[in-house]
This record gives structure tokens, sequence and C-alpha cells, in this order.
């Protein structure tokens, strides 16, 4: 040190390791998004199946049915465009667009709502597509953000 150059300090300190970011590290509440993206790709499906049936005057449902609006035919349809938008939105989410998680949350509080006056039709179908749509709605509200964020 007496040369006046500057020696580099070699102390007995470890240099510290900077936590870093994988490209495939999951983020916490991933696996929540992954899921919704299934429910929402399941209700879907089984609501354009359901709608054809439905449009097509399947025996499959409740005979003589009546709804608060309209009739069975005029609901099938409506289900089943539902489910053509499910599907497409089910895409969106697993490629982590940033639309497809408020147009998810959108599409899955329609159908709730579509299915809840679907009910007389098949009570049980609806009341179980209602459910995926509640988790479907719960996994991208609570999880969804934390995308964007992570990156």
């Amino acid at each position: 040190m007496s040369n006046g150059h500057a020696v580099a300090d070699t102390g007995s300190q470890p240099a510290r390791a900077e936590p870093r970011y994988s490209e495939y590290e999951e983020t916490k509440g991933y696996g929540w998004v992954i899921f919704a993206g299934v429910l929402i790709m399941i209700a879907g499906t089984m609501n354009i199946i359901y709608g054809i049936a439905a449009i097509a005057e399947s025996h499959f449902y409740i005979g003589n049915t009546h709804f608060i609006i309209s009739e069975l035919k005029t609901w099938g349809w409506v289900v089943m465009l539902i489910g053509v938008f499910e599907v497409c939105v089910a895409v969106g989410i697993w490629a982590q667009s940033a639309w497809a998680r408020w147009t998810g949350v959108a599409i899955a509080g329609l159908n709730a709502i579509a299915q809840l006056i679907f009910i007389p039709a098949y009570p049980w179908l609806s009341l179980a597509i209602f459910t995926l749509d509640i988790l479907v709605i719960y996994g991208l509200v609570a999880y969804g953000g934390r995308l964007e964020t992570a990156a």
C-alpha cells in the first residue's frame, strides 16, 4: 500500500447473494390463477354443450319449464354464447394476458347470474356451474393481479 495503488478489499466477509427472480419461478397464488383458468374452461365447455342441448329442445331438461324471462331455447343461446366467451377468456388467462383477468371476472359474474335464472331447467347443473363461477371470480380477484407485479 505504500506505492499509492489502491488494493481491493478482500475482507473476511463473503459476498451476499442477491435473490434472483427466475422466469420459471412461480409467484404466490399463481396456482389459483391457473386453477381459475381450468374452471372457467370447464364451465365454458359445459355451457356450450348444455346450451346446444337447450337450443335443440333436448329431453334432458325438465319439461314445461317456466322462466322469468323468455323460454328454454333463448336461454340456451345465452348460455352457449357465454360459454364461447369463457373458453376464449380461459386461453387468455393461461397466456397471462392483462385483459383476461377482468374479462374473466365479468364473464364469470354474468354466467353466475345466467345460471341462477337457468335453475328451473336443470337445478343441480346450474348450481354446480354457479359454484365454478364463484371460484373463478375468487381466484382472479384475489390472485390475478400478483402476476403483473411479480415481473
